[in-house]
């Protein structure tokens, strides 16, 4: 029985994907939840994985093709199956099923007809290496060529270890000269990758559609800082400024939930859970990944989420829950020396919370001139959700819980 495998929802906001690589040819045997294919979304690149056991009979899609949720993208058969072309010309030709039906079983029933010939099936495909991403960031690294490495994982895929081998077999050579980016000329032109095309979209819509209003406030994080390095001296897990501000900003939604909430008619819908964007630096862009439920956690297990946030979003591991259900979402600039900036609102979210670098500055206290440590917070707030005052006692609340080093339980430190 034939069926066809169609571009699943990979994220809630998620309605078309891009082809970065398909990891299977013509032919190949899949068990259901090997990896077929690699899919660029608005949010992230991800791993698509066959929602069936099956052969390969045909293969729809191409690399760098962007198609919408549903589109169909391979067909799936039993071994000697001989798949009709009027089966498959009736995929191409049909608009795309909505998400809902995805993978559909379809039976053929239609009298078998000679099939595609195999050089016109596999010419594309064939010529892919099929390896995982880490496997291919290490390879880049190793200087290791993908096409002569024999991969040892499902249909053939090439894993981390088979580079590894391949690197510690081929006999040493000097470092390659490294290659200029291109389009650094003057007068250059330079293609916009995908994250950056998202990304333009989403803040052209911002500004179109969210009415902003910005408050601006200076924090006196002196005791903060002093309670970090005392923790970070002692602890299994490193905690930064970013896990501090998320706990604290955590507390001040749950005083003020209007600052969850979304415009939805002549209603304010609240968010069902607290969740909050950690703005990362990637190759290619920026993706701000959500720490779910922060408001359940203690700073240390903030930490630990954080840092597992980073590590896939910088080893391009995100999956599509790890990016939704976010109120607000943090961006923090200060290790670029960037003393203060406005961000803008993710759409979606009600606010974004924009931190600057962490200066001293000489402060008057009781007739006398301290020198304390002074941290810029910058507040993005949709004016469609809540009112300025609103959102200024919000503001205030996170600084004096950020002030005060006894907000941040240490007891299990």
């Amino acid at each position: 029985m034939a069926r066809e495998v169609r571009l699943p929802q990979l994220g809630q906001t998620m309605e078309e994907g891009t082809i970065v690589n398909c990891m299977v040819k013509v032919g190949d045997e899949v068990k259901k939840g090997d990896v077929i294919f690699e899919i660029e979304t608005d949010k992230a690149t991800l791993e698509m994985e066959s929602p069936a056991d099956g052969f390969v009979k045909y293969i729809l899609a191409e690399t760098d093709q962007t198609l919408p949720v549903g589109a169909p993208l391979l067909v799936l058969g039993d071994k000697d199956e001989e798949v009709p072309q009027s089966f498959v010309d009736s995929l191409k030709a049909a608009a795309p099923a909505a998400a809902a039906a995805e993978a559909a079983p379809a039976t053929t029933t239609a009298e078998p007809v000679e099939p595609e010939t195999p050089a016109k099936v596999e010419a594309k495909p064939a010529e892919r290496v099929k390896a995982s991403p880490r496997a291919k960031k290490l390879a880049e690294q190793l200087g290791v060529d993908l096409a002569a490495v024999t991969g040892t994982g499902p249909a053939g895929r090439i894993t981390e270890q088979d580079v590894k081998n391949a690197a510690a077999s081929q006999p040493a050579k000097p470092a390659a000269a490294p290659v200029p980016e291109p389009g650094l000329k003057p007068g250059a032109k330079l293609p916009l990758n995908r994250i950056q095309k998202i990304t333009g979209q989403k803040m052209l819509q911002s500004k179109r559609e969210i009415p902003c209003f910005y408050l601006s406030v200076k924090t006196d994080v002196t005791d903060l800082v002093e309670l970090r390095a005392k923790l970070n001296k002692t602890s299994d897990i490193k905690v930064a400024y970013n896990d501090f501000i998320i706990r604290a900003v955590a507390i001040g939604l749950e005083k003020f939930p209007i600052m969850t909430g979304q415009l939805a008619g002549d209603t304010i819908e609240l968010a069902k859970s607290i969740g909050i964007g950690l703005a990362i630096s990637v190759p290619g862009g920026l993706v701000a990944p959500i720490v779910k439920d922060v408001n359940k956690k203690d700073v240390r297990q903030i930490a630990r989420d954080s840092k597992t946030l980073v590590e896939k979003a910088r080893s391009n591991k995100l999956a599509p829950t790890d990016l939704e259900g976010g109120c607000i979402t943090v961006t923090n600039l200060g290790a670029f020396e960037i003393e203060s900036f406005i961000p803008i609102v993710v759409p979606g979210q009600c606010s974004i919370l924009g931190i600057g670098q962490i200066t001293k500055t000489c402060v008057p206290e009781d007739g006398s001139i301290m020198v304390r440590k002074l941290m810029s917070m910058i507040l993005s707030v949709d004016h469609k959700v809540t009112n300025g005052a609103y959102a200024a006692q919000f503001l205030d609340f996170v600084r004096k819980l950020l002030e005060d080093a006894s907000t941040f339980s240490v007891g299990d430190w």
